[in-house]
């Protein structure tokens, strides 16, 4: 019985992977922008808070000319795309994501988002990133653009890279390489009773949270000791990679959730001379003053969740959001996982309905993330000199009723919005419709 169900589970595999390998053929990435082009007549939502109604994007060789309000449009050699009545927002950028970095969850061979062992700072997700994945696209025709593909485990997992969605290869597809480092604050478990099991007692977890944490400061003591070195005799890859943090050149993202270890992620980094900033972040609602006098960026989860602790405000996952950004703070919206993060527009429009004005919801998943990548002076807005990577829709994009997007464009490319989910969709669809013969 148990080689039977191993055969089906093999099998059941390799048809995923078959099914995967040869949908979307005819989906290349599109070429270098030939021709100048001029969108009129659409309400722009530049993404930093502003609509500007009526409005044209004049844009050429990747990059956006003009943004105006009933601007005028040259008469010569430029191609008009008509917009009236729609909307046109930025690409939508997924944080801290495995994007790209794992295709099927029940096959081992298609996840490449983590390491063996605590400290792995040299580890580059962008190596890894698969182009031929079958997920972005599904993305794209929500709006999605850009992520940032983020390794995972460990106490130091690694350093993450922003890729643009339509792209050949890894070296096509980076925006930005190595753009942060993350690591995962050391947690005290909760300590619960339980019975017919034995549990550690909290003297013993915390002993062990506090070795942890000790083990973390040693490693960053001589990672910065070894970046003060100048050109050591011997080369430390983990150390070696490093450098960039604390050169300032690479962000630091430390996942932690409770106040207290909030607290003590920032404070540690600080140490280093180090800004970090702060994902999860659970409890960042309680800490709003510290978190401000420490100019402290966040990424919180998506607010379809349940709260942390038992006497938690049931909303506060959906209510989030809107306290930190009302209150001041840059927040990020993110989503867990891959496949999920088609749904990252709506999560947005989630929060709206908790308190938080419409364009500052959009700004979570587009300026706001960028910034918190440092790629904000390239993207994450509609405005002059920054690339033309935006899209069309026929709806409001953070409604999932009327997310519909008909056209988008990454750097000036106008790209193909075809998928696997489309293409299933049409051949059942005619499947059901068609006459019996």
């Amino acid at each position: 019985m148990h080689t039977n169900m191993k055969t089906y589970l093999i099998s059941l595999a390799l048809s995923a992977t078959s099914l995967m390998c040869f949908a979307q053929a005819n989906i290349s990435p599109a070429p270098k922008q030939s021709k100048t082009i001029a969108i009129t007549g659409a309400t722009v939502h530049v993404g930093n808070g502003t609509v500007i109604e009526n409005g044209t994007i004049l844009f050429g060789n990747g990059k956006i000319i003009s943004v105006t309000a009933n601007g005028q449009v040259p008469q010569d050699d430029v191609m008009r795309i008509e917009a009236t009545g729609k909307h046109i927002y930025p690409g939508f950028i997924a944080a801290t994501t495995n994007l790209g970095l794992t295709e099927i969850e029940a096959v081992k061979a298609t996840l490449d988002f983590q390491e063996i062992g605590d400290f792995n700072s040299h580890i580059r997700s962008i190596v890894a990133y698969n182009t031929d994945s079958k997920v972005p696209a599904t993305l794209r025709s929500n709006g999605i653009l850009m992520a940032q593909p983020t390794p995972q485990g460990g106490t130091v997992s690694g350093s993450s890279s922003v890729v643009q969605l339509d792209a050949w290869n890894w070296e096509d597809a980076a925006l930005k390489t190595d753009d942060a480092m993350h690591m995962t604050w050391p947690v005290t478990p909760r300590f619960r009773g339980g019975f017919g099991r034995q549990q550690q007692s909290p003297e013993i977890l915390a002993e062990r949270t506090q070795a942890a944490i000790a083990q973390l400061t040693s490693f960053f003591s001589e990672a910065k000791a070894y970046s003060e070195m100048g050109k050591p005799e011997v080369i430390n890859t983990r150390f070696e990679a490093m450098k960039k943090v604390f050169a300032g050149n690479e962000k630091l993202f430390i996942a932690a959730e409770s106040q207290k270890d909030i607290i003590a992620a920032v404070n540690f980094a600080k140490k280093f001379g180090i800004n970090p900033v702060i994902t999860g972040a659970d409890e960042a609602y309680l800490i709003i003053d510290f978190l401000k006098e420490n100019n402290i960026t966040l990424v919180v989860k998506q607010p379809h969740a349940l709260p942390n602790n038992n006497d938690d405000d049931v909303n506060m996952p959906y209510k989030n959001a809107a306290i930190l950004a009302n209150a001041g703070l840059n927040v990020v919206l993110s989503i867990d996982g891959y496949w999920q993060q088609r749904n990252l527009p709506f999560m947005a429009g989630t929060v709206t309905a908790w308190g938080l004005d419409k364009e500052k919801a959009l700004s979570t998943i587009t300026l706001n993330a960028a910034k918190a990548m440092g790629i904000d002076k390239t993207t994450g807005s509609i405005e002059t000199g920054k690339d033309a990577t935006f899209f069309i829709s026929a709806g409001d994009a953070l409604d999932m009723r009327t997310n519909k997007v008909e056209q988008a464009f990454i750097q000036g490319r106008d790209i193909n919005l075809d998928n696997l989910h489309k293409q299933l969709d049409k051949k059942f669809s005619d499947k059901y419709t068609a006459e019996k013969k």
